[in-house]
């Protein structure tokens, strides 16, 4: 693909518009047409002119996803239709019983049912006005929700504006936020790396991220949407199977047509229900049933509701898989932050289509809170139909004498005697220089997130720590073709790859080697505040941990982690050494604000709903021109920008006799 460059407002849209194409290719049809590396240049252009250009970013650009500050908690929405919850049935005989109340209500002898995967996430509703996304409201309590918008807008497979010529101007749908179950994997394993709880679920993660008050962490999460339901009938849409089939020609997402089947009776809908159960361990995200709805969507009203469920509607729930099985001992592994993990060593049985052998015990508050012992008879089933997990112990096959399971009193790989601090679940390994840490420590440095080195994956790490070609991540600069060669499985075409990446990674950024370091509560978006302040690696000897408390977005806690991490003379000589390798962080250039512009220096007040603006996006831009925002009005506030619905600031900045500046006035004066 030949490169592009943007040279004018046009360019800059046409290529908004390719990106959005790209995304539907990607996240709705799964059939991308450019690599991932195309795809991440096409945006570094509209970054790059987005920059350069603040007043001509277009709603629809992918980088709008993302706001640039944290929700200050959520407000309320109400939903203009009920969103209601659907009963549940775990039996032939309970759906039998819904078919036939049904028939009973609605006086007809043949009716036609629409059948569909019960999604296991967070039910939501979206509005689109005149095709264009404006907000996402969580279900609440049927009535009011909490407005998520922000934090829906990061859900790559979300169209934010939709398309066809025959879209509704008000359009409300029903869908589903859920979490592959990779991304799930990949969360929890850090989670537990960091000593914080796991996830028990897919769902709950999902609704977790979905409540995080910062949209890029939501972001982080890599949500996905499904939709399969409108709030208010359409004239030109009669049933509920013709529904999936105008959410997609509008563009949204909706599961795949082999997911969604109409039946008219009860063995229809059961033989339905057994082919979704056998290709239920196959599918990429969670399921915990199906549900039954009737066709006839003119019906739905008359059917109408008991209390909080739907009459025209019910889920049918799978049962869990499960299998019985012998703890045979507990181990204990270190993660690289020294966090101590106990783990079941089973006798190997299978389950939802593969032997498992091993099982996460999380804790040992986990363990203690279900009474697991070495030689129990438990119950295992896998976690969100993922991770394999001990579900309870039977007591009746307990054996006489087993010991009630305690966390070794020192480090497993390095005998080091562990610590426990006040407040914490998770139990550590304080020693840095333990192998276990070691190798995590050493994985994570050459990570994706971090110096993306490819082909140095954990188990690579492992070996050459193991082998002592490598004992700090410094050492990865010092590998060559000698050193890999004696490794078993290392063959030319091996070597060549992995020296190829190292080398690449060199010419990092300056974020990237700071994540890199792995300096205690300092993450990617920490990382990235801290690179933006000092600009050069090497002033992270010299700047003082009241300098860093200055910076918009770090605390007392951060400044005191990144202060006491560089003072060890292990960190400074480590940083000093990969310098020294060649590796070059690269520094941030930053465009001039002018002090000239009206808006430097000035503190300004959001109010009210915007037309042309979100209340992030305004204050990015007024950010980017030298200014701050507050939350509250004061004697110090320059300006109140206010838009539809201006509430109590309003009023106050009008007594307090404070400018008051309407959007047009805020445009003009931006531009």
């Amino acid at each position: 693909m030949s490169e592009k460059k943007i040279h004018s407002y046009a360019d800059y849209v046409a290529l908004v518009e390719e990106i959005i194409e790209h995304d539907k290719r990607y996240y709705l049809e799964c059939k991308p047409i450019i690599s991932d590396y195309e795809y991440d240049q096409l945006m570094k252009e509209i970054e790059k002119y987005e920059k350069a250009h603040p007043d001509k970013i277009v709603l629809d650009s992918p980088t709008q996803r993302v706001s640039e500050l944290p929700s200050k908690g959520f407000s309320q929405a109400k939903h203009n239709v009920p969103m209601l919850s659907l009963a549940n049935t775990y039996s032939q005989e309970e759906v039998s019983d819904f078919i036939a109340r049904v028939h009973k209500l609605l006086h007809k002898k043949e009716m036609v049912f629409c059948v569909e995967l019960k999604m296991d996430g967070t039910a939501l509703s979206v509005r689109y006005e005149k095709g264009r996304f404006v907000r996402a409201v969580t279900r609440g309590n049927g009535w009011v929700g909490d407005d998520v918008t922000q934090n829906v807008k990061t859900i790559k497979s979300l169209p934010l504006h939709l398309e066809g010529k025959d879209v509704p101007d008000v359009l409300e749908v029903r869908g589903e936020v859920f979490m592959h179950k990779r991304t799930f994997q990949a969360i929890n394993k850090k989670r537990e790396e960091d000593g914080l709880e796991v996830w028990a679920n897919p769902r709950n993660a999902a609704a977790g991220s979905l409540k995080l008050l910062d949209s890029k962490e939501v972001a982080k999460r890599h949500l996905d949407i499904v939709f399969y339901g409108i709030a208010e009938n359409i004239q030109e849409i009669t049933s509920q199977f013709s529904v999936h089939q105008f959410l997609k020609k509008w563009g949204l997402p909706v599961s795949k047509e082999r997911h969604f089947t109409q039946c008219r009776h009860l063995e229809e809908i059961f033989h339905f229900a057994k082919k979704v159960q056998e290709e239920r361990k196959e599918l990429s995200f969670e399921i915990d049933g199906i549900v039954i709805k009737l066709d006839d969507l003119s019906a739905w009203k008359t059917l109408g509701a008991t209390g909080k469920s739907p009459r025209y509607a019910v889920a049918y729930k799978f049962t869990p898989e499960q299998a019985e099985t012998v703890i045979e001992s507990i181990t204990v592994q270190v993660g690289r932050t020294g966090v101590l993990t106990p783990v079941a060593e089973l006798k190997p049985v299978f389950l939802a289509g593969s032997t498992i052998s091993r099982a996460t015990l999380h804790n040992q508050d986990e363990v203690h809170r279900k009474d697991i012992r070495v030689g129990d008879t438990v119950i295992i089933e896998k976690g969100g139909d993922v991770i394999p997990k001990v579900v309870s112990v039977d007591l009746k096959k307990r054996l006489k004498k087993t010991e009630v399971w305690q966390m070794p009193k020192t480090c497993p790989i390095c005998h080091t005697h562990v610590v426990h601090k006040a407040g914490e679940v998770a139990i550590r390994c304080p020693n840095p220089k333990c192998v276990a840490r070691k190798e995590r420590k050493i994985a994570f440095f050459a990570s994706k997130g971090a110096m993306d080195i490819d082909h140095l994956g954990e188990k690579n790490v492992e070996k050459l720590v193991r082998e002592g070609i490598i004992s700090r991540i410094s050492d990865i600069y010092l590998l060559n073709e000698e050193s890999l060669s004696q490794l078993e499985g290392f063959k030319e075409k091996s070597i060549n790859n992995l020296l190829e990446s190292i080398q690449r990674s060199k010419q990092c950024t300056l974020a990237r080697f700071i994540l890199a370091l792995e300096i205690p509560y300092v993450g990617k978006e920490t990382a990235e505040l801290i690179a933006d302040y000092i600009q050069d690696i090497r002033k992270l000897f010299t700047v003082s941990r009241e300098e860093l408390m200055e910076i918009e977005g770090i605390g007392e806690k951060v400044a005191d982690s990144v202060a006491a991490y560089r003072d060890d003379p292990t960190n400074q000589e480590e940083i000093h050494l990969l310098l020294s390798h060649g590796v070059t962080p690269q520094k941030v250039v930053h465009k001039k604000i002018s002090k000239e512009h009206p808006f430097y220096g000035k503190t300004f007040v959001l109010t009210g709903t915007l037309d042309r603006f979100s209340r992030d996006e305004a204050s990015r831009l007024i950010k980017e021109k030298g200014g701050k925002t507050s939350s509250s009005v004061s004697a110090q506030t320059d300006y109140v920008l206010v838009g539809q619905e201006p509430g109590s600031k309003y009023d106050k900045a009008v007594k307090l006799g404070i400018k008051i500046l309407e959007e047009k006035e805020f445009i003009r004066l931006l531009e």
